[in-house]
């Protein structure tokens, strides 16, 4: 005879029995605990390419078969378009969709440069080409690009105008001009660049080699042209640096006062002792240089170290110095940027990343704070304690605050002699919370890159930040102040954008299009912000997902728009507590229909059981119920995967199992198993199985059940109970002792 029963989603399904068969054997329930003990900064979700790819969550535009090795891009959302800088390629793309077909200009290096850089002993594959690596937006009509031209760097001017599809694209060749100190001479070399008032600002190496780096700025509006650098004599200026970021910000309402703050990481000596240490630098805009001495070199420039690390018990902080990436993120007031920065550690035995948040308010505090002074190369930085010339090194020269200083060649000499010999300040910039909002350690990749997106959620205002890794990987993560002003990392995302491991060089956010464009040397990927039906299909998955981009509208988990109309929108970022939002569904966690599921196992046999459940941060715990009884006792189980291992089964070893899934405190039922012993002595080889195989079969996935016939039959004076189907099932719904 057949029973009936019904799988997750409520459909009906036949399970066929044998008089001689009970039909209750053994039940798994799937239940999961949310406690305290589990680490919020395990990703929710963690979703492979293969999965972002079915998901339709991520496009990619990979170039030529060698790699598109793209080094800078530049996304300009007023115009519609984004540019790509890659291998002997500068690509025209639509930012809505990197599929639609894209539009490229051809810029390789000579082959006489080509083949000096080969006889250098340089990669052909990967150094001895053209890397666009500088692509700025000159006007409305102009970008102003930059390529390595094979360790002979030069920059040109591209026209774009008209339409994206048709208008004019091209290289104007009469505008090639050299590219040193513009553009590194190694594709590899970090380094930064920002283009304002029509001047370039660059943090560069200045040789083959790549050990001189400096600072400069170039280009400008005819004739009012002024090339200057930092002094590369003095090593305690700039020394061995790998340069991050630079950006354009005002100090105060007179632009006078506006400076070019950038930031690096460089080599630093401290008596004999040598260290790499993250540093915040600079220099005023209106730097012409001096008169008499560092001519046409910077005389406003000045340093401060950047400080991220996590105190230690015994007073001993664990220091990420090693900064990677920085980004801005905006505020209402121009002048007042957040700045997040990725670190990571400089130790050879301890591998970590950590990202830290500063306010602009400390670093102006550092910069107006006491200078560092040295006596000789052997001795340490300590506070300068002497007098301080007038005005104040590294003010901007303003006729408004002196009508005596219009330029800094009017700088009195003492000042100018001040701040060569005092670049550095004695005090160090120290993170907003005293700590990292993020760590990642003991894992098997580093952070690389950070863009940073303000989302305004139903219960306040959230920062969200999306972290590129050296796997190819994306860490999507919410920082959360709580109460007592302490904070909560949560991971919400670990997508694997790239299917092959390879370091994320760029990475560019727009809000306006809810897409983040993530570069690598394989290609250039185009992903969603947010993925919310992957959360579950209920109001309290939803809500423990905390991810300020979701929120539960009555029926699934979708994308949270804020509007002026309040509707039923379900969302708790700050606590996750779904007993708060989903009081009133009957899909809240534990209610609800529970999948069940029928297995059929043979005697005096062994079974696995494994379960996975949609959040990573869920716990998973199995309990075993036997027929009749309302006690449940818990079974041991195997960690990774979540399994359980089930004893070898007799007759009258019959269970009802329990799986349960927990996260904050919140318990959901997420399978009920029920196993079924077959009482025969053997569970004869399938008939679409050939004899000589000679396979018994130890489970059979109750979905294969449907269409099979059940049988009963003598066979040497012995009972055999058989199934036997006329067309064979998929391999992978057996398993096979």
């Amino acid at each position: 005879m057949s029973g009936s029963n019904y799988d997750g989603k409520g459909k009906r399904i036949k399970v066929l029995s044998h008089p001689g068969l009970p039909l209750v054997g053994l039940m798994f329930l799937a239940t999961l605990p949310f406690g305290a003990s589990i680490k919020q900064s395990v990703p929710r979700v963690k979703l492979s390419h293969r999965e972002l790819l079915q998901a339709g969550s991520v496009s990619l535009f990979l170039g030529p078969s060698e790699g598109l090795h793209s080094h800078s891009l530049l996304l300009d959302e007023e115009r519609g378009r984004l540019l790509l800088g890659a291998r002997d390629h500068v690509y025209l793309l639509d930012p809505d969709n990197l599929v639609t077909a894209a539009r490229k200009i051809y810029w390789p290096a000579p082959r006489d440069r080509v083949e000096m850089c080969k006889l250098a002993g340089k990669n052909a594959n990967l150094e001895c080409a053209n890397f666009v690596r500088v692509l700025h937006n000159y006007n409305r009509t102009h970008v102003y690009a930059c390529g390595t031209g094979a360790f002979h760097p030069n920059c040109a001017f591209i026209e774009i105008t008209g339409r994206r599809e048709d208008g004019v694209f091209q290289l104007l060749s009469g505008t090639v001009e050299s590219g040193r100190l513009k553009c590194p001479f190694d594709p590899l070399q970090p380094f930064t660049s920002v283009l304002t008032d029509q001047y370039l600002y660059a943090g560069t190496s200045s040789d083959f080699l790549g050990k001189d780096t400096t600072f400069t700025r170039s280009l400008g509006p005819p004739p009012d042209q002024h090339y200057i650098r930092t002094d590369i004599s003095e090593d305690y200026w700039i020394n061995e640096a790998r340069f991050i970021s630079a950006h354009p910000i005002a100090d105060t309402y007179n632009p006078d006062d506006d400076k070019i703050y950038f930031f690096f990481r460089e080599v630093s000596w401290e008596g004999n002792d040598k260290s790499i240490l993250s540093r915040v630098a600079r220099v005023c805009k209106n730097d012409v240089g001096g008169l008499r001495s560092l001519t046409n070199k910077w005389t406003t420039f000045l340093k401060a170290r950047l400080v991220c690390s996590v105190p230690g018990p015994d007073g001993v902080d664990t220091h990420f110095d090693e900064l990677q990436d920085i980004f801005l993120l905006p505020t209402r007031d121009d002048k007042n940027p957040v700045v997040y920065a990725v670190f990571t550690t400089s130790s050879s035995i301890f591998r970590g990343s950590a990202v830290c948040v500063y306010s602009m308010a400390d670093i102006r505090a550092v910069f107006n704070g006491p200078y560092a002074h040295k006596e000789g190369p052997d001795h340490r930085w300590v506070e300068y304690e002497g007098r301080i010339p007038y005005p104040r090194p590294g003010t901007c020269p303003s006729k408004t605050y002196d009508p005596r200083i219009k330029t800094t060649k009017d700088f009195p000499d003492e000042v100018v002699s001040f701040i060569r010999f005092h670049p550095l300040m004695y005090r160090s910039v120290y993170p907003l919370t005293g700590r990292p909002v993020f760590t990642r350690v003991r894992v098997d990749y580093t952070l690389t890159q950070i863009v940073v997106d303000r989302v305004l959620a139903e219960d306040g205002q959230y920062e969200v930040m999306f972290l590129g890794t050296d796997a190819g990987s994306v860490l999507k993560v919410v920082s959360i102040t709580q109460e007592n002003w302490s904070t909560e990392e949560v991971v919400l995302e670990e997508l694997q954008v790239f299917q092959v491991p390879t370091a994320i060089l760029s990475m560019e956010l727009s809000s306006k299009q809810q897409q983040l464009y993530v570069g690598s040397s394989e290609g250039l990927a185009q992903v969603s912000l947010s993925r919310c039906h992957l959360y579950g299909q209920v109001c309290a998955e939803c809500c423990l997902a905390r991810d300020p981009y979701c929120a539960w509208d009555g029926h699934t988990c979708s994308r949270y728009v804020p509007a002026s109309k309040r509707r039923a929108r379900r969302q708790d970022i700050k606590h996750g507590d779904p007993a708060s939002q989903c009081w009133d569904t009957e899909d809240s966690l534990g209610g609800g229909r529970v999948e069940e599921r029928v297995l059929f196992g043979v005697q005096s046999n062994s079974t696995f059981l494994e379960c996975t459940p949609k959040s990573q941060q869920a716990q998973i715990r199995w309990f075993k119920q036997r027929p009749g009884s309302e006690r449940r006792e818990e079974v041991r189980k195997v960690h990774s995967p979540p399994r359980v291992h089930t004893h070898r089964h007799t007759r009258t070893h019959i269970h009802i199992h329990t799986h349960t899934h927990t996260h904050t405190h919140t318990t959901q039922t997420l399978k009920q198993i029920i196993f079924t012993f077959l009482p025969c002595l053997l569970l004869h080889t399938c008939s679409w199985l050939s004899p000589k195989v000679g396979l018994d079969i130890a489970f059979v996935d109750f979905t294969v059940l449907e269409g099979l016939h059940c049988f009963h039959a003598r066979s040497q004076n012995r009972d055999v109970s058989y199934i036997r189907t006329s067309k064979p099932p998929k391999t992978s719904q057996f398993t096979s002792l």
